[in-house]
């Protein structure tokens, strides 16, 4: 009678325990997630621009990152980091671009003459940085039918597009506090300067 009594001891203390490492795995796990989802959920983004033709530019190369950060490849080799400064400059000739339509990301495609690529502040639009650094153009952008297609003309290859699509779209936990996600959709991008690592 004192072993069965014993035995239901451990049971009952075995019982809790397997509870207690439940709940502790369950944490564990919760903390991963929420670790892998900070990770996907880049506050910026970097991104290689390179210069094709004198006034010309591609983007060659960008992933997510803690801070938005642009940098410049010249035609003579040289590199640059854009400022803020130089990115709100270049953010408020786009609009007057797209708003009396001469921008290039607004033209219907056949229109785009150009294979070496676009001005200097369209392409930073075409990236992802686009989302940060000229969140205040987004809709004007999205209610434009030809964007998407343009947008992809700003990249040095499709594959480069697409492992920048990729990198981006990273699927996100459905408890996100960001709001709505991808190109600007996300409600932090409205602090775009606050952001902008430079």
């Amino acid at each position: 009678m004192k072993y069965i009594k014993k035995l239901s001891d451990y049971a009952i203390a075995g019982g809790v325990g397997a509870i207690l490492v439940a709940g502790l795995a369950g944490c564990q796990q919760k903390s991963e997630e929420n670790a892998e989802q900070s990770n996907t959920q880049a506050k910026g983004a970097f991104v290689i621009i390179e210069e094709t033709a004198p006034g010309k530019y591609k983007i060659k190369d960008e992933f997510p990152s803690d801070e938005t950060r642009i940098v410049l490849k010249k035609l003579d080799g040289s590199e640059k980091v854009l400022t803020k400064e130089e990115l709100d400059q270049l953010m408020k000739e786009e609009e007057a671009k797209i708003d009396n339509g001469t921008s290039d990301l607004t033209k219907p495609q056949e229109a785009q003459v150009s294979s070496q690529g676009m001005g200097l502040g369209e392409t930073i639009l075409a990236s992802m940085a686009g989302a940060m650094v000229g969140a205040w153009i987004g809709n004007k952008l999205f209610g434009n039918a030809n964007y998407q297609n343009n947008r992809k003309a700003g990249y040095k290859s499709p594959s480069t597009y697409s492992r920048s699509a990729k990198s981006f779209n990273k699927p996100r936990s459905s408890g996100s506090k960001t709001g709505k996600s991808g190109f600007f959709g996300s409600k932090s991008s409205t602090r775009s300067s606050s952001s902008f690592g430079g």
